[in-house]
């Protein structure tokens, strides 16, 4: 089984770029305190780094 990584929403996206709205979106993430278990991949660590702001890894 490959690597999962959990990623929690924990700021609003009121006030920040379109693009980092369909970022947030492309995660999975739809409203605060929303969580996705994601496969860990360079794609998806990049993802976070542009949004890591508005998320928090959770494990």
């Amino acid at each position: 089984m490959a690597n999962t990584i959990k990623v929690k929403l924990v700021k609003g996206l009121i006030g920040t770029k379109q693009s980092h709205r369909d970022t947030v979106r492309g995660l999975g993430l739809r409203r605060v305190n929303s969580e996705r278990e994601l496969v860990d991949t360079p794609a998806v660590r990049g993802m976070i780094n542009k949004v890591a702001y508005l998320v928090k890894v959770v494990s």
